[in-house]
C-alpha cells in the first residue's frame, strides 16, 4: 500500500525513548534506453519518459539493502515511479509513504546543438543547471531549500524513535547530505551513489 503525504507532514508525535537511524538510498536501474543519441527537444521527451518509468524487470535488490528495509519502521519514497517501485521491492508489502519533497532536482537541457547520449546530456544540464540555468523550473537555490525540507521530514520521525529509510534520487540525495551533516547527523555507512546504494545516518549525541 502506498500513502500520499504533502511534504510538510510527518507521521508519528509520540515522545521518543531513542533515536532512530536514516537510510537514504537511491533508486534501482529504470527502464529507459540509454544507447540512443538525441538531441536537445529528443532529450527532454526522453526525460519525461525516464520520470514516468519504473525499473527494468531484471532489477533485484541487493541484500544489504533489503536488511535495512527490514529494520525500518517507516519507509518513505519520492512520488516518481522509479523511486516508487524501489521502495515496493525493498518494502516486502508494507506501506510505503510517498512525497513529493523527495523527487530529483530538475535537469533542464541548456541550448546546446548536436546529437549526444542521455548520460551525456544529464551531465550537461546538471552543470548548467548548478550554475543557473533552470528555465521556468526549480533553480538550484529553491532545490536547496527543499532538501532542508525534505531532511525536516525524515529527522522528525527519527528523533521520534523511528528507523527510516528513503528510496530517492542520486543528486537530490547529495543535497540532502550537507544539510544533515549540519544538523549532527553521522554518516556510518557509504554505499557509494550508484544504483541500488545507500548511505546509513545515525544522529551524534554529543
Amino acid at each position: 500500500m502506498t500513502t500520499t503525504m504533502a511534504p510538510s507532514e510527518t507521521l508519528d508525535r509520540r515522545p521518543a525513548t531513542r533515536i532512530g537511524a536514516i537510510v537514504i538510498a537511491r533508486h534501482g536501474r529504470p527502464h529507459v534506453d540509454r544507447s540512443v543519441r538525441i538531441d536537445r527537444a529528443a532529450y527532454r521527451q526522453w526525460w519525461a519518459h525516464y520520470d514516468a518509468s519504473g525499473l527494468h524487470p531484471d532489477e533485484k535488490p541487493p541484500e544489504e539493502l533489503l536488511r535495512q528495509a527490514e529494520q525500518s519502521d517507516i519507509i518513505y519514497a519520492s512520488t516518481l515511479q522509479r523511486a516508487i517501485h524501489t521502495a515496493q521491492m525493498l518494502a516486502g508489502g508494507r506501506e510505503i509513504v510517498t512525497d513529493p519533497v523527495f523527487i530529483e532536482a530538475p535537469l533542464p537541457p541548456p541550448a546546446l546543438a548536436g546529437k549526444r547520449s542521455p548520460s551525456a546530456w544529464g551531465v550537461l544540464a546538471r552543470a548548467a543547471w548548478w550554475f543557473g540555468h533552470h528555465e521556468n523550473g526549480e533553480s538550484r537555490r529553491q532545490a536547496e531549500v527543499r532538501a532542508q525540507a525534505a531532511v525536516a521530514t525524515l529527522t522528525a520521525q527519527a528523533l521520534r524513535g523511528q528507523n527510516v529509510l528513503l528510496c530517492a534520487h542520486g543528486w537530490f540525495n547529495r543535497m540532502m547530505r550537507p544539510v544533515l551533516r549540519r544538523q549532527g547527523w553521522r554518516e556510518v555507512e557509504d554505499g557509494g551513489d550508484r544504483y541500488w546504494s545507500y548511505r546509513r545516518y545515525e544522529k551524534r549525541t554529543s
